[in-house]
């Protein structure tokens, strides 16, 4: 047997161990510094040199999780039997059966009509509220029912649930936009989305910080979890509130949660002719209306439950567009156009800027005179000045092609002069506006409002024809 020649100075052990010790300094070496470099690099973030290319980078957060769809949303409506059947139009405007999931409860079994309709939402007994009699003389009944409703729901519906939208039987919901827009909000965080009243005086005898029932309002899962653990703690904590929609809001505060306020929420706390508010809606999706039984047909030619369907029609077409404000401009005439998509178009016969025409006409009266100011919003007042009044015109038709068409007709005749320092242009003999749309939609959330071209005046026809784009990049108004 031969013996190892370790004088080979390629197979000397500490030959080669004193090449890789060499080889081990060169290269920590370069990577101080490779860090040197970019640690004192002020444009250039270290951490994501490490981070950028794992795929559970902050970058998928929020994107990790399918889209909201309506499957994923539960509906807890407070319903009486003493006013449900005055009231069906409404839940029958929004309600899509073996689509929506969600019940309306009631305090007693409605035995008015057997079977019940499919085409409603299941019914249910709310539960026995005798063990709170103790403090009885301090909550009202109906306020203890209804702030439970969570709880009851939360127990027959907790699977594949992402929100739960308590209401009243009142509330008529835009279902498309708000699936929208709870698909802006990470549903596995605590989320309490709602909107104030649009009344000053509801806010102060109640709460600011309180997401009003009627108009309805949204809890994630997490949130409405945490809620039924904790309810019956919550209601002898506030035994002297007076509204479920309040005591709610206070539980929800206790668990450290604050309002997350959407504006297309609305309680409506107005009275009479609500049109003024409606035409110049807030820049956000439609997603409720309340108290339409309190207020004038929001369409003077037709009744409450005529006007109701009327507004409807409009938002099968395109909801995402629904009561959207866009502003454009006819200088040749010095004409201003206020278009509130599916409602109604306000033609001026002067130049108004936008600032001036997205604060609603004081067409209405507010719920309570007995705090000020009335309302939460800016308001304009209505003028006899023939500059500032408008030529008011209602939706009226609707057609499909490579355009959707809609039609406004004239409501009244406005029965004031000319006005002068518009160039006298008088917009008397028009008779019909028709609005031309893209077929694709209106992508709102996180937008911008959409801008529009006055493309045809037709002097024989007594007609002008509108027609809605994107606007260009800057684009201020009036050009």
């Amino acid at each position: 047997m031969s013996s190892i020649n370790y004088s080979n100075s390629n197979t000397n052990p500490s030959i080669i161990l004193n090449k890789f010790f060499k080889l081990l300094l060169i290269s920590g070496f370069i990577f101080y510094i490779i860090y040197i470099l970019l640690f004192f690099n002020p444009y250039y973030n270290i951490s994501t040199f490490f981070t950028k290319s794992s795929p559970k980078g902050p970058e998928l957060a929020t994107s990790s999780f399918s889209p909201t769809n309506i499957s994923d949303i539960v509906f807890s409506i407070a319903g009486s039997t003493t006013t449900w059947w005055e009231r069906t139009s409404y839940i029958e405007s929004w309600w899509k059966p073996n689509i929506t999931r969600g019940y309306v409860f009631f305090e007693k079994n409605p035995q008015e009509i057997t079977p019940w309709p499919k085409y409603y939402p299941q019914f249910r007994i709310s539960e026995n509220t005798s063990k709170y009699k103790d403090y009885d003389k301090h909550l009202f009944r109906q306020a203890i029912r209804v702030t439970r409703l969570i709880l009851e729901t939360f127990n027959v519906e907790n699977e594949g649930v992402r929100w739960y939208i308590l209401a009243d039987d009142d509330t008529i919901f835009f279902v498309n936009n708000l699936v929208d827009v709870l698909g802006k909000y990470d549903h596995n965080k605590y989320f309490y989305i709602g909107m104030n009243s649009e009344c000053h005086a509801s806010n102060y005898y109640h709460s600011f910080e309180m997401a009003f029932g009627g108009a309805g309002f949204a809890l994630s899962y997490p949130l409405a979890k945490a809620l039924v653990k904790n309810l019956d703690v919550c209601l002898k904590r506030y035994p002297n509130l007076y509204g479920s929609d309040h005591i709610l809001q206070s539980c929800v505060a206790d668990l450290g949660v604050s309002i997350t306020q959407e504006k297309g929420f609305h309680q409506i706390d107005l009275h009479n002719d609500i049109s003024g508010l409606l035409s110049a809606h807030p820049q956000s999706p439609l997603l409720s209306l309340h108290h339409l039984h309190e207020v004038d047909p929001i369409f003077p030619s037709l009744n409450r439950s005529e006007s109701l369907n009327h507004l409807v029609k409009a938002a099968k077409i395109d909801e995402s567009r629904l009561l959207q404000q866009t502003i454009c401009y006819h200088k040749p005439k010095n004409w201003t156009f206020s278009i509130s998509w599916g409602y109604s178009v306000h033609v001026y016969e002067s130049i108004l800027l936008p600032s001036i025409l997205r604060k609603p006409l004081q067409t209405f009266t507010p719920w309570s005179k007995s705090a000020k100011p009335f309302f939460v919003f800016d308001t304009r007042f209505p003028s006899k000045n023939p500059c500032e009044a408008p030529h008011v015109f209602f939706f009226d038709s609707v057609e499909r092609g490579d355009y959707v068409v809609m039609s406004y007709g004239r409501s009244k005749a406005r029965g004031l002069p000319t006005c002068t320092a518009g160039g006298n242009h008088s917009a008397d003999s028009m008779s019909k506006i028709y609005v031309l749309t893209p077929r694709r939609k209106h992508d709102l959330i996180g937008g911008k409002r959409e801008c529009c071209d006055v493309v045809n005046i037709k002097q024989g026809m007594d007609a002008t024809e509108i027609k809605l784009r994107d606007c260009l990049e800057n684009e201020i108004l009036p050009p």
